[in-house]
């Protein structure tokens, strides 16, 4: 899971400001699904995708785990497969709480202090629970080299489950105070651009399928790459006189410009690159069009291990496993996303927020002009109709 990275940012969904080689080999030889839908910010997403449930379920505090909710590392674990996490965190501060994924399931891990220090140069981290400092380090080579560690020594021994929640490419984190020096030795050391963290994530990713490739784990071993939200609006560039220098995020991307749409419920933050690559069992070179939602991926894994979701709550997420067989599976009819004060539930074509407003997707992606029910056609009135009978029947603890 990429950290910030629209699909605008990769080649294969047609980027055309970076360089994503080993993104675009693994959608070329796999299945890149074209209608996956994350929350518009991080925290919400990570909290869905490992519990396959809506926000709603639960009371969703920032920086605080629901008390009480499982996670597919739990699932997983229970089913015999060792399971380890790298990278970012930000399910509660690690300083209260450092065993906190071996909690949540992870039998192994190592994350960065959300919060706490830096996640990229001389990066603050807890490696199974212990507190440390990387002096030297980089945290991205960091996170992936214990991850691969981590399954080369499942190898022969117990299938793996690794999540690798990514820092890139996310930006620096702009919560020290004095902001850290800018050049060489500081935090801003050789990815002061939103590009350069780009084609470094895409580097990590190669690097992570080569190894699986040595240990001879490769055609055996599920890889599904998804994104935790859009594209950030802006980044930091560069610190002067102790500031920090924001400049705006924008990609080219099928011959426009986008600027990136973090923290908002269009396209723009909430519809994420998904690429899954299985050698032998996922299509090569397709492409899915099926509606994905990000509570999906918890009971999709569970099957792939040949075990179910807890049954004790409601599981919100279907089951996408068939398609990555090549199969037609059980596609979902809507999806669902909520922020804030607001929500909407869409098809591929229509798209209806709780406050009433209705787009078609096809002649409004940026959503620019709600369809008004006075003027609205016969088929946008069936859509509205559709979506509103979604909220009152489907989502109605909402």
């Amino acid at each position: 899971m990429s950290d910030d990275v629209g699909r605008e940012v990769l080649g294969s969904y047609g980027g055309q400001s970076y360089l994503t080689p080993h993104l675009d080999s693994l959608a070329e030889d796999g299945l890149r699904f074209t209608h996956c839908y994350s929350c518009p910010v991080c925290f919400p997403s990570r909290v869905k995708i490992m519990t396959g449930r809506y926000e709603f379920r639960y009371p969703l505090k920032w920086g605080q785990w629901p008390s009480g909710e499982r996670t597919f590392a739990q699932t997983l674990r229970s089913a015999g497969y060792a399971t380890a996490v790298a990278g970012k965190w930000q399910l509660t501060l690690l300083k209260n709480n450092p065993d906190h994924a071996e909690e949540l399931g992870f039998d192994e891990s190592l994350l960065f202090g959300w919060h706490e220090g830096p996640r990229y140069h001389d990066p603050l981290v807890y490696e199974n629970g212990n507190r440390r400092t990387l002096q030297g380090g980089y945290g991205p080579d960091a996170y992936s080299d214990f991850l691969i560690d981590f399954m080369k020594r499942q190898r022969g021994e117990r299938p793996f489950f690794a999540y690798y929640s990514m820092a890139l490419c996310h930006d620096v984190a702009d919560d020290f105070s004095p902001p850290p020096p800018a050049g060489p030795g500081g935090e801003f050391r050789s990815y002061k651009s939103y590009r350069n963290r780009v084609h470094y994530m895409d580097d990590i990713i190669g690097k992570m399928m080569k190894a699986l490739e040595r240990m001879g784990l490769r055609r055996n071993t599920v890889v599904l790459y998804v994104a935790d939200n859009g594209t950030p609006h802006s980044c930091i560039t560069d610190v002067r006189d102790g500031t920090y220098i924001k400049r705006p995020v924008v990609s080219l991307w099928k011959g426009q410009y986008v600027r990136g749409g973090k923290g908002e419920l269009t396209d723009a933050g909430t519809r994420v690159p998904f690429i899954a690559n299985w050698p032998g069992t996922t299509p090569a070179g397709e492409v899915c069009d099926d509606l994905v939602d990000f509570s999906d991926f918890m009971p999709t894994l569970a099957e792939l291990a040949d075990t179910s979701p807890h049954e004790d709550r409601p599981i919100d997420g279907r089951s996408f496993a068939a398609q990555l067989r090549g199969k037609r599976g059980n596609a979902r009819k809507w999806v669902f996303n909520q922020h804030g004060g607001n929500a909407w539930v869409r098809s591929q074509r229509w798209k209806l927020y709780r406050d009433g407003r209705l787009y078609d997707m096809r002649e409004a992606p940026r959503e620019k002009s709600p369809i008004s029910e006075g003027t609205d056609s016969t088929e946008a009135r069936d859509a509205r109709r559709k979506l509103r009978a979604v909220f009152r029947d489907e989502l109605e603890e909402f």
